[in-house]
């Protein structure tokens, strides 16, 4: 089943404001268009955190620059250590409202600290030839204008600039300064890659911002930090903490594929985003296991370290770069260039494995990469092959073959041993996918749905639209096959547009609880349910295994979901990309 690309979501409001001399552009970036695919071709990022509240901290820009320059900065050392990481790109926020508004290049707008040495031109300069891209920060906020005792911003200095009172600690007039900085970048650095925006301002938003940036830089990318904005070609994941296994981030993330979605966390184990005199350890188990879940699930790794005043990263982050430098080379045939298996680009069933076992699944053509970041407590690893053929397995550190069956719906390694610490990596050969009805052949009919979203939706072979079943539960979905024919297991992959655990009680999984399965000869008799159980609250594909029958018409009845009712938002919502119904398990391809 293949995705329908270039098609466009939504749009976010029904009407635009016009913008003076301009087409207004939609309220929505296209979901895929080529400025992004440099993006999606990438695994990670290094996000720089580097301003005048860099410790020891400055109140004077001119002896913060020259800070900058006596201890040596140069913009190489920032491109090499983001290549240790395979990072593709580097995210400069020294604009950022809790490291003193200071904007690391020459600028002609007063309003708060703009060096005369251009930092963020040299970096651009230093990092394309690398095939790097720059991204920069903007904050939209002025709240911390007065952050340590200090005024950062200079509201007489701009009102002057303007010819008007503008008052730059409050969110308008901030946002006045902040859009002037906008179109004064994009005229002085056409090769920088974009920005990377830390939420809106109400200023911004009412002079449309965001569709004169793609109008005069149709080749930046625009970033959000926390908000599914349409408009934004991304969304970017904070921070998130509390899953189990705790680098299993992609767990609360709440956007679908195929969604640019980025995690953004920093390496270093504790401390601020910023560099403020520690040099904190880096776990590399949490670390990897986070680089390696987001590849597994097509989402991209912002990894925050701390620069100094000069640029340099404490020693300890510079270990981890050393470390990671050679440890992801050993593997990268596994990740550079792959997407998430499991989701909408096909691939076996990621996740909760056998004995405690714990990790995710990368594809790339008719290759699969099981990557085992929690080991089983047996020399057994028994993963669900959605219907892929297996042919070969090996070590892929070591080349060694792999002992391997398949049967029941599994593919089973055995014999397993010299784990690696970190991420154990498994190749698997496959000869392609059997033993699925195709389910473009299969009418699919909901006893309830959301307008625009019918239950035929979730049986079209595409992602980009989606069954919704308007928030009723018990809810039906009645496939027919057109004939009788034997039905073995219902496959689902429910929408990732919720987190797969309760992160708090507004913020809850919308996946599927109870359901039951019935079949039936006519579409109208049905009988009692063949099957019944509770399906796990887990990303990826699912399943449910029948024993075998024969059956024109199959009913998947979901009678519960597992967001709580404070989750307004989620509770009992159910939204499924796609099913499809399996005639026979795969069988080794030999």
């Amino acid at each position: 089943m293949t995705a329908k690309f270039l098609r466009r979501l939504g749009l976010a409001c029904a009407s635009l404001l016009a913008v003076s001399g301009l087409v207004a552009a939609p309220a929505s970036a296209d979901l895929q268009k080529p400025s992004q695919q440099w993006l999606r071709d990438s695994q990670a990022g290094l996000f720089l955190h580097w301003g005048m509240r860099t410790s020891p901290g400055y109140t004077s820009c001119s002896a913060w620059e020259k800070a900058i320059t006596d201890g040596g900065w140069s913009p190489t050392y920032w491109v090499t250590e983001a290549k240790k990481l395979h990072a593709s790109y580097l995210v400069l926020a020294s604009f950022h409202s809790r490291l003193g508004y200071s904007r690391a290049w020459p600028s002609k707008i007063p309003g708060s600290c703009s060096t005369k040495r251009d930092f963020l031109g040299e970096l651009i300069a230093a990092a394309k030839p690398q095939g790097l891209k720059v991204i920069l920060y903007m904050t939209n906020d002025a709240q911390w204008h007065d952050e340590g005792g200090h005024e950062w911003l200079d509201s007489d200095g701009y009102s002057k600039y303007k010819g008007k009172t503008v008052n730059l600690d409050s969110q308008d007039g901030f946002g006045q300064f902040s859009y002037d900085n906008f179109f004064e970048v994009m005229k002085n650095y056409p090769d920088l890659g974009g920005f990377w925006i830390d939420n809106d301002n109400a200023y911004w938003e009412s002079h449309d911002l965001y569709q004169q940036i793609y109008q005069q830089r149709p080749d930046y990318l625009l970033s959000n930090n926390n908000e599914d904005t349409p408009i934004m070609d991304t969304i970017s994941n904070e921070q998130k903490t509390g899953m189990t296994p705790s680098y299993d981030y992609p767990q609360a993330t709440y956007t679908a594929m195929p969604r640019l979605t980025e995690a953004c966390f920093k390496l270093p184990d504790t401390g601020a985003w910023w560099y403020s005199g520690s040099n904190s350890s880096v776990n590399k188990m949490l670390n990897i296991g986070r680089l390696v879940t987001n590849s597994g699930s097509s989402i991209k790794s912002l990894m925050a370290e701390t620069a100094m005043v000069n640029g340099k990263f404490p020693s300890n982050q510079e270990a981890f770069n050393n470390f990671a430098n050679t440890y992801l080379d050993a593997i990268w045939e596994s990740l550079g260039g792959t997407e998430g298996a499991g989701y909408m680009y096909g691939g076996m069933q990621p996740g909760f494995w056998n004995d405690g076992a714990h990790g995710v699944i990368t594809i790339k053509g008719d290759t699969q990469y099981v990557h085992v970041l929690t080991k089983p407590s047996t020399s057994t690893l028994k993963i669900r092959d959605n219907g892929y053929r297996v042919r070969r397995v090996t070590n892929l550190r070591t080349g060694a073959a792999i002992a391997f069956s398949q049967g029941g719906g599994s593919l089973t390694l055995t014999g397993l041993s010299g784990w690696d610490t970190y991420d154990t990596v498994f190749k698997v050969e496959t000869a392609g996918r059997t033993g699925t009805y195709d389910p473009k052949t299969v009418t699919l009919k909901a006893s309830a749905s959301a307008s625009g979203h019918s239950g035929q939706s979730a049986s079209d072979g595409d992602y980009l639209t989606y069954f919704d079943n308007g928030k009723t539960l018990p809810v039906n979905l009645d496939f027919d096959l057109g004939s009788a024919k034997k039905v073995q297991y219902v496959g689902i992959n429910q929408r990732e547009d919720s987190v797969s655990y309760a992160r708090s009680d507004s913020e809850q999984s919308a996946r599927i609880k109870a359901y039951k399965v019935f079949v039936s000869s006519d579409g109208k008799s049905w009988g009692d349910a063949v099957k019944s159980g509770t399906l796990p609250s887990h990303r990826g594909v699912q399943f449910v295994d029948l024993s075998a029958v024969t059956a024109r018409y199959v009913r998947l009845q979901v009678t519960s979901t597992y967001a709580a009712s404070s989750d307004s938002t989620r509770y009992k919502r159910l939204r499924i990309d796609e099913t499809w119904l399996g005639s026979d398990y795969a069988t080794a391809a030999g």
